[in-house]
């Protein structure tokens, strides 16, 4: 049984080079680590770093003749090209079985199943479900309906099996196969998250089940209830020990210095903080990384005294989920826990102590009660917080959540085609603005946050990584313009639509 792991060829996003693009894509190391551990002869592929277009996978699909390719994105945004490289399997070889797992397939399979020549779908959590898959399918007389977690096509019926369990302990998993991947290519970005970035993570799933966030529902417990599948938010890490010796593997072996964590919620256990610092502090790791934190365990942390001690271990990156500047539409989003108060005494704490850490805040603007005033209220309260980098993401409803059930049953969405699901396009209006007046309001808000005194004491920083950070955003901004000039266009829609590589179709 020979297994491809495609991460398909696709488009750039438009910042300064394309090396910014080329991060590691965590699923395909860990699917691949647990699959070998297994006996199961796995390669996994990520066309991205290694420059790979279309002609250039078919040439590979048809020379390793695989029994199964596998493709799977958790980002909706890349869903065309997955089914792309499925097409691009079975019209190679019609025998192949292409299974499909991530969140984006996870929550559509009933309705991706009839319309693509996909067989098998994996929902949630991949790594056990697809080595019980390729175990079976390795039989003669193959029983899908024995493998939980899996939706797959038997004639011209859809079948669901029962929900996988979540893994409970995720030391059992074996070390993400990085020497199969190509580690040398992730990383070569001059200022973003540089040098020598990666990204890993020690944790899964989140302990919150926002409207908008797809992220927790990958990972979420799954209970079926009167033949109804219910949801449940959980939050797994593994062992410190376990993440130490990994970030070990990465700087020792593959000299990456630069971690990114992908974690959901990098700073939910107090204790797994405080010994994660102890334990780098001890190592003398000369690492520095990025994390997406809770404004309220920041500021548990900071009276505990781990926070000192975290960023004395190499925290220099921190992304904060602010949302909205008013604290009912953190209702109306299902995210209760959250207030502002937290969030601006987190980002003064980090200001005001800890200088050296880049404060990134993430923002949703374009909600259906949105109007320029209170878009331009989301800008105060982005200036009001100081932070180094305000990101304002237009509302985006991705398949699995509760906002995506909404905006579907009373047709908000006027964008369908996932290309554009970019987290920077607005696909759907507010009750007063269109969509092209939030993607220009969220133009201008940009302009006059990035002033020049902003600019400047982000450049003169002491602290090389946040003046790197800045260099980076700088040439962006010049990035925008410089192509706005040229189409006569919103300098914003150069940053919003993905750019195709040269390489893509070789």
């Amino acid at each position: 049984m020979k297994i491809l792991l495609i991460r398909s060829p696709r488009y750039y996003w438009p910042f300064i080079n394309e090396y910014d693009n080329f991060l590691l894509p965590q699923s395909l190391p860990c699917l691949a680590g647990q699959l070998r551990a297994q006996g199961i002869h796995v390669i996994p592929i990520d066309c991205m770093p290694l420059k790979m277009g279309w002609k250039t996978l078919g040439e590979i699909i048809k020379k390793e003749k695989p029994d199964i390719v596998g493709v799977g994105d958790s980002e909706s945004l890349y869903s065309k090209e997955a089914i792309r490289t499925i097409e691009l399997a079975k019209n190679i070889d019609p025998r192949i079985i292409t299974i499909a797992g991530g969140a984006h397939f996870s929550n559509l399979a009933e309705e991706t199943l009839p319309l693509y020549p996909l067989d098998i779908i994996v929902r949630g959590e991949g790594e056990i479900t697809l080595t019980e898959l390729a175990k079976e399918l390795a039989k003669s007389k193959p029983n899908l309906r024995n493998i939980q977690g899996i939706v797959f096509k038997e004639g011209s019926a859809i079948i669901e099996t029962a929900p996988r369990p979540l893994i409970s302990n995720l030391d059992d998993l074996p070390m993400p196969a990085y020497d199969l991947m190509p580690m040398d290519k992730y990383g070569k970005a001059k200022f973003l998250f540089s040098p020598g970035g990666t990204t890993i993570h020690h944790s899964r799933g989140c302990a919150n089940n926002c409207d908008f966030c797809v992220w927790w529902v990958q990972m979420a417990e799954r209970k079926t209830e009167n033949g109804k599948t219910k949801l449940l938010p959980r939050w797994r890490t593994k062992s410190v020990g376990r993440t130490i010796e990994e970030i070990e593997i990465l700087y020792r072996t593959y000299k990456k210095n630069s971690l990114i964590f992908v974690d959901d919620a990098w700073n939910t256990d107090p204790a797994w903080n405080e010994e994660f610092a102890k334990t780098m502090l001890k190592k003398r790791l000369p690492v520095h990384w990025f994390a997406f934190m809770r404004a309220d365990f920041i500021i548990r942390d900071e009276k505990l005294g781990i926070m000192e001690k975290l960023v004395h271990a190499g925290l220099s990156h921190v992304s904060i989920g602010a949302e909205r500047a008013d604290g009912k539409d953190l209702d109306k989003l299902g995210k209760p826990s959250y207030r502002n108060e937290a969030v601006k005494q987190a980002m003064l704490i980090l200001r005001k102590k800890y200088p050296k850490v880049f404060r990134q805040v993430t923002f949703i603007v374009g909600t259906r009660d949105e109007t320029k005033q209170s878009m331009l209220r989301q800008l105060k309260y982005a200036q009001d917080l100081k932070a180094d980098y305000p990101a304002f993401h237009p509302m985006t409803p991705i398949p699995g959540t509760k906002l995506w059930d909404e905006a579907k049953e009373k047709g908000w969405l006027e964008i369908t085609d996932f290309s554009f699901y970019d987290w920077a396009t607005p696909v759907m209006s507010s009750h007063e603005l269109s969509r092209d007046e939030i993607e220009t309001m969220i133009y201008i808000m940009n302009k006059k946050y990035a002033g020049f005194l902003w600019l400047i004491q982000g450049l003169f920083s002491p602290f090389t990584y946040k003046r790197n950070m800045y260099i980076w955003w700088l040439l962006v901004v010049f990035r925008m313009l410089w192509d706005g000039i040229l189409h006569l266009v919103n300098p914003f829609k150069s940053y919003t639509n993905l750019v195709k590589p040269k390489w893509y179709d070789s």
